[in-house]
């Protein structure tokens, strides 16, 4: 398997999957926009085929207090991105990656930082991916570059449970945040407006289910 580093062909089909540790949680299907030293810039369009954790009775994590949520049976359950297209793009290196989000009437409505750990990348031919740990913390950030700290709740909540949570070093994704929010308060790309009026290619086209091989083990 190597490392896919600044080769992926726009157009390409690759999976963004999220884990807990080592179990996954969220995957979902994108396409290649671009590949180069600013990062891996992925859209995923409405209907776009998933696959995330729920409970039994079909609840999120997001909706399920933690304390009852680890003492859950959970499974991995097919579903589709059901909302107006975005763009994620997954810097090399950096704790966290950023979203693009539009209203349905095309108008660009901002940003979503998700905290999270450095993006593993890989390819093996057949399929390609990143692979990363969300840290829960989160920074909105409005077109005029005003900006709030999002799920503040969700971390320190999870943070009482450390035999069951993957976050580690809470300091350490605060740090990563900080180093973030510096970059949007002088509108440093991608905070400057860069692909606000993107257009996704109309010949692009996603399977109507993930594509094999998407539960592998992750890569780190």
């Amino acid at each position: 398997m190597r490392s896919l580093r600044g080769h992926l062909e726009r157009g390409r089909l690759v999976l963004s999957r999220d884990f807990h540790n080592d179990r996954m949680s969220r995957v979902c299907t994108a396409v290649v926009v671009s590949d180069d030293e600013r990062g891996l810039l992925l859209w995923v369009p409405n209907g776009a085929p998933t696959c995330g954790l729920r409970t039994t009775d079909g609840r999120a994590l997001r909706v399920v207090p933690f304390a009852e949520w680890v003492s859950q049976k959970v499974t991995l359950v097919p579903g589709a991105w059901r909302a107006p297209g975005i763009l994620k793009l997954v810097p090399p290196g950096e704790a966290h990656s950023v979203w693009w989000f539009w209203r349905p009437d095309g108008v660009f409505k901002g940003w979503y930082v998700n905290l999270e750990e450095p993006g593993v990348f890989w390819d093996d031919g057949h399929l390609a991916g990143v692979d990363t740990c969300d840290q829960d913390l989160d920074i909105w950030v409005n077109p005029d570059l005003s900006w709030m700290w999002k799920d503040i709740d969700e971390l320190t909540e999870r943070l009482e449970f450390p035999d069951h949570y993957w976050v580690a070093d809470p300091e350490a994704v605060w740090d990563a945040g900080r180093r973030v929010v510096r970059s949007i308060e002088v509108g440093a790309f991608p905070f400057d407006g860069s692909f606000c009026d993107f257009q996704p290619d109309p010949l692009w086209r996603i399977p109507a289910e993930l594509p094999a091989g998407w539960d592998r083990p992750r890569v780190r």
